[in-house]
Parts: structure tokens; C-alpha cells; sequence
């Protein structure tokens, strides 16, 4: 491979590390043509981008990047595949699937600005919740105490007297 297709590589590796938050080293020595195809249709559905790269490549955007990589350094052995995506924990689940099989493991990841080396991370990778999951939580407890008093209102028959007596017998 020449020179200039090399530094081209790098470059486009290094804009996808910009361009996304979260990604994911996969091994995926042992997938024949067919479910390697499978595999990207299934990132494809799930708008995750794959990309198999040689490991000295990646290993040199990681080096050109303004983040410290460093960490997942050892995880750049065999044929490895990287699995760019905005939501953190979808390729994690996405891997879970394939678990079973075993290929593709994980090698490694990048995720909400945290590093995680080692295929038994995936679980945890798995139970990380994404922005709009967190935003639906906070909004769903800020609502909690509104809907409580909207309740009592409603069936106090709109008395002063009858929310009391409502909000006294609920349990704590």
C-alpha cells in the first residue's frame, strides 16, 4: 500500500473519531464474507458505521487524535474492526446478540468519554443508558410530585380539607 493511500486512511480514521462520540474495537477473525455481510446489514439497520481496519492505521489516527487512546493500544492485535455510533450502548447490545456465536468479541471501546478494555465489559457497556434515556428518567421524576397533587386535587372534590386528608393517607 502506497504511502498516500496510507495518510489517507489516517485521515478519514481520525474524522470519524471526531465525527463520533462512541466506538467499538470488535475482533472479527473467523466471520467468512457471508456473515461478515450479515453483520454490517445489522449495523446498518442500527446506524452504527463498521469499518475493518489494519491495526497499525488505527493505531496511528489514535496517535494524531486530541484524546489519549493510549489504553486501547493493546487491544490492536488481529483483525480488527471498528464500530463507530452516536448511542453508546447500541453496538454493545448489538455484540450481546452475537454473543452466543462469539464472533465478533469485543475488544475494546470508547465510550461516553471512558475506556473499556476486555470483552467482559460488555455487559456494562450493554447497561449504559443513552442521553434521551436519561433525559426521559429526569423528566419522568420531575413529573412524579406534579401528577401526586394534580391526584389529590382530583379526588379531594377540590377542597383544601380533602387534599389534606388525601395527602395524610397516602403512605410515605
Amino acid at each position: 500500500m502506497k504511502k498516500e493511500v496510507k495518510d489517507t486512511i489516517i485521515a478519514e480514521l481520525g474524522q470519524k473519531l471526531k465525527e463520533f462520540p462512541h466506538f467499538y474495537l470488535v475482533d472479527v477473525t473467523g466471520l467468512n464474507a457471508e456473515d461478515t455481510s450479515a453483520l454490517r446489514r445489522n449495523c446498518f439497520k442500527k446506524e452504527i458505521k463498521m469499518v475493518v481496519v489494519k491495526n497499525n492505521l488505527l493505531h496511528k489516527a489514535f496517535e494524531a487524535s486530541d484524546i489519549d487512546f493510549e489504553p486501547l493500544y493493546t487491544a490492536l492485535k488481529g483483525t480488527t474492526a471498528v464500530m463507530f455510533t452516536q448511542t453508546a450502548n447500541v453496538p454493545a447490545k448489538l455484540l450481546k446478540d452475537y454473543k452466543k456465536v462469539g464472533i465478533p468479541a469485543l475488544k475494546a471501546a470508547y465510550a461516553e468519554e471512558s475506556i473499556f478494555v476486555g470483552a467482559d465489559k460488555l455487559d456494562e457497556l450493554a447497561a449504559l443508558k443513552s442521553k434521551n434515556e436519561l433525559i426521559a428518567d429526569v423528566v419522568a421524576l420531575l413529573q412524579s410530585p406534579a401528577k401526586n397533587v394534580v391526584s389529590a386535587l382530583q379526588s379531594g372534590a377540590n377542597t383544601i380539607h380533602g387534599v389534606l386528608k388525601t395527602l395524610g393517607e397516602r403512605p410515605e
